[in-house]
C-alpha cells in the first residue's frame, strides 16, 4: 500500500519564494529588454534619416555636397558609438561583417570627451525632480535626427510634450523646442531645429546648455 508523502511547511514556504524570485527575475528582463529596443530603434531611425539624406546629396549634388556628406557621416559614426554602448546589434543598412566597424569615431573624442561620455551612458528614466530652469544632461554633445518639419526634438529621457532649450555654447545661439519622439540621446534635433542653433558647416554641437523648461 503506497503512502502519499507530504511536504512540511517551512518546504512549501521555500518553493513559493523560490517561484516569486524567478517571476520577479523575469519581469525585470523583459522590461530592460523592452527599453533596450525602444532606445536601438530610435538610433537605427536617427542612422536612416542620415543614410537618406547622404544618398540624395549623391543623387543631386553641388558644391556643399562633399563636405556635407562628410559631416553626416561622421553623424552617424557617432550614432553607432551609442549603439554598441547600449548592446544594439547590426546598424541598419551595414552587412553583418561590417557592424564591428563602429570604433573609428573614436579620435573625434579628445575634442571635448563629451561623446565618450554620453556614448558611456546607459539608457536613463526621466531625472527625478528636474524643475523648469533646470539644467540637464550636462556634458552631452547635440547632434541631429534627420527628420523634417517644424522645430522639435526627440529623447529617450524626457517624455513627450516636455519643452527643452538648447543652448549652442559656441555661437550663443539658442532654440526652444518640444519632445515629440523617442531617440538614443538625451537630445537630438530635427533638421528646422539644429538649422536655428547650428554653426556654418557643422552638425555637432560640442559644448552645449540643455535647460528643461516646460
Amino acid at each position: 500500500m503506497s503512502r502519499k508523502r507530504r511536504l512540511g511547511t517551512k518546504q512549501k514556504i521555500a518553493l513559493m519564494t523560490g517561484a516569486a524570485t524567478l517571476a520577479g527575475g523575469f519581469a525585470a528582463a523583459t522590461m530592460a529588454s523592452g527599453h533596450a529596443s525602444v532606445v536601438c530603434d530610435g538610433l537605427d531611425q536617427a542612422i536612416r534619416n542620415n543614410q537618406a539624406f547622404i544618398a540624395g546629396q549623391r543623387a543631386n549634388p553641388d558644391a556643399q555636397s562633399a563636405a556635407r556628406i562628410a559631416n553626416r557621416e561622421a553623424v552617424i559614426q557617432q550614432i553607432n558609438v551609442q549603439r554598441q554602448a547600449s548592446g544594439c546589434g547590426a546598424a541598419p543598412g551595414a552587412p553583418a561583417a561590417a557592424a564591428p566597424a563602429a570604433p573609428p569615431a573614436a579620435p573625434a573624442a579628445p575634442a571635448g570627451q563629451n561623446q565618450g561620455q554620453n556614448a558611456a551612458q546607459p539608457p536613463a528614466a526621466p531625472p527625478a525632480g528636474a524643475v523648469n530652469g533646470q539644467v540637464v544632461c550636462p556634458g552631452s554633445t547635440v547632434t541631429l535626427s534627420g527628420e523634417a518639419g517644424a522645430p522639435a526634438a526627440s529623447s529617450n529621457q524626457f517624455p513627450m510634450g516636455t519643452r527643452l532649450k538648447v543652448t549652442n555654447l559656441d555661437n550663443g545661439t539658442s532654440t526652444t523646442v518640444a519632445v515629440t519622439s523617442t531617440s538614443g540621446s538625451c537630445v537630438l534635433l530635427n533638421n528646422a531645429a539644429f538649422e536655428q542653433v547650428r554653426e556654418p558647416g557643422k552638425f555637432l554641437i560640442r559644448k552645449a546648455r540643455i535647460e528643461r523648461v516646460g
